[in-house]
């Protein structure tokens, strides 16, 4: 009989604590803070968006038939692209969720400046070649834009606060690098 009786005074306890002076909260937190991401996750979103972008783009330069690009590179651009579309509306709506811009505020940001980057140039010289010139360039291109998106990743694991932030980053990271393992014996031949 005095179990009930111990619950209902612990209850009692609980509920009377909860109605304390709510000046002590520290109001000073941040929407940020309240919502569970920061800047380090803004940022790497708005970056990794057109990063994630140009990947599609350049599998895109692969499906063109006049390319002749290979079978193991046709295969490699349709995983790249079925996977990284989708981890773009993703982080698409991260930012519309956040109230933050797709795009970059910062005045200056040069987007080709970001890790593993193609430039208007690249991409244009790449878009030119055929067959094996074509697929040796794009997989070294490539290449050198995972290394470049798994930095950026790296970095939103370390500086980032949101879960679901982190948890992508982590997938970059293990697929990238197994695609950037793959391609690297494509080149070896």
């Amino acid at each position: 009989m005095h179990r009930p009786f111990v619950a209902l005074v612990g209850l009692t306890v609980l509920l009377l604590g909860g109605c304390g002076d709510h000046d002590t909260h520290d109001d000073s937190a941040t929407v940020s803070d309240a919502a569970g991401f920061n800047a380090a996750d803004v940022t790497f979103a708005q970056g990794m968006i057109p990063h994630h972008q140009q990947a599609v783009e350049m599998a895109e330069l692969v499906f063109d038939p006049t390319r002749e690009a290979g079978a193991d590179v046709v295969d490699l651009a349709t995983r790249i692209q079925g996977a990284q579309q989708p981890e773009i509306e993703l982080m698409q709506g991260w930012l519309a969720e956040w109230g933050q811009p797709e795009e970059m505020t910062t005045s200056g940001h040069d987007m080709e400046a970001m890790d593993g980057m193609m430039s208007e140039t690249e991409l244009d010289e790449l878009a030119a070649l055929t067959g094996p010139a074509f697929d040796e360039a794009w997989v070294e291109l490539m290449i050198e834009h995972h290394r470049g998106a798994i930095t950026m990743a790296g970095t939103v694991q370390t500086d980032g606060e949101a879960a679901a932030v982190e948890e992508l980053a982590g997938r970059i990271i293990a697929a990238q690098q197994d695609e950037i393992d793959e391609m690297t014996g494509l080149l070896a031949g």
